[in-house]
């Protein structure tokens, strides 16, 4: 189990009901979760503005979860988490982002917008082409973020939420104000890109960009030159560019968002709490975002919420410790099965 867990005061998970997951997990060797399983093959589904392109494992009739990945990352990040979640009778979902992979815009007229709310009506367009009322989201980065925007303003399609550094939803409105030098640097490539020079660096070195990135934020990942091949063949693709230069342009103030999200761009301008079950994880070795105790973001969360501590992982989470973050979501399935 994990080695440092914070409760909030309504400590919604019970800990012998912890441990009968954990127990569960632990009898899933590593081997067993990524060798011989993968992800495949890809399906596609008209979703909103996007053909979206995802894989689905696990019963049809269980429990559902969209599993959703960051940047700049794939799908790949959940190949062991998926296998893990499927094993136990969960539905899971894990599509590729807007701008990654086999999605695509439907009309090519449609503004390649990478903002919050851009990707978090995303994930509600998919559920609703898949016919889910409610889901499980979990994701890190981007995906995190995604989950998170749905979660706030969308809680009855929500049983519950995974989240790889907590909150996540942009204050677009302080975007301007610096943060720890530290920190700053972790995020150079969010400068690169405010540039036109950052926008030709990441037409050219996508994939070198990537494995800079992924040095910094996972220091413990021993990454091989195949597994950052297989995440970077989702970066080929027409339209990531644009949407990679968009969200942090649109995060850090120096792009405008699309029209067709300014109402859901403004209810996040609020920072609207998380209702929903929720269970924040972070790495303790994340090189990009400093591991908490949580408590900085404890008034985020209106609902029950649970925060750990992951040793030795870093910001690519699900990939580094696929077990902590599967019983992470599986617990919360779980309790949205007992629910009913």
């Amino acid at each position: 189990m994990f080695k440092e867990i914070q409760h909030n005061r309504r400590g919604f998970l019970a800990t012998a009901a912890a441990g009968v997951v954990a127990a569960q997990f632990a009898s899933m060797s590593s081997a067993h979760a990524g060798a011989a399983f993968q992800l495949g093959p890809v399906r596609q589904v008209k979703a909103g503005v996007l053909d979206v392109g995802y894989f689905e494992a696990g019963p049809t009739d269980g429990p559902p979860v969209l599993l959703l990945h960051g940047f700049p990352y794939s799908v790949d990040s959940f190949v062991e988490v998926a296998s893990m979640l499927a094993a136990r009778g969960a539905r899971v979902i894990v599509p590729y982002l807007r701008g990654h992979g086999s999605t695509r815009f439907i009309d090519s007229a449609t503004p390649r917008s990478g903002q919050q709310a851009a990707i978090g009506v995303d994930v509600v367009a998919l559920m609703d082409a898949l016919k889910l009322d409610r889901a499980v989201l979990a994701g890190y980065d981007w995906g995190g973020r995604a989950a998170c925007v749905a979660a706030a303003l969308w809680p009855e399609r929500v049983s519950g939420l995974v989240s790889v550094n907590s909150y996540l939803i942009q204050d677009i409105a302080k975007a301007s104000l610096p943060v720890a030098p530290s920190v700053e640097s972790g995020i150079w490539y969010q400068h690169y890109f405010l540039s036109e020079r950052g926008r030709a660096g990441l037409i050219a070195n996508r994939r070198e960009i990537a494995r800079t990135i992924w040095l910094r934020n996972s220091p413990n990942w021993h990454f091989d030159e195949a597994t950052l091949a297989r995440h970077v063949a989702a970066f080929d693709n027409p339209d990531y560019v644009d949407v990679v230069i968009h969200s942090y342009r649109h995060r850090l103030g120096a792009a405008d968002g699309c029209a067709a999200y300014a109402d859901v761009e403004r209810r996040l301008s609020a920072l609207p709490a998380i209702a929903v079950p929720t269970i924040t994880l972070d790495g303790k070795a994340d090189g990009v975002v400093p591991a908490t105790d949580g408590k900085s973001t404890a008034a985020k969360f209106s609902g029950p919420r649970s925060h750990r501590v992951v040793e030795n992982a870093g910001h690519n989470l699900p990939e580094e410790a696929p077990k902590e973050f599967a019983e992470a979501t599986w617990e919360l399935l779980l309790s949205a099965r007992r629910a009913g």
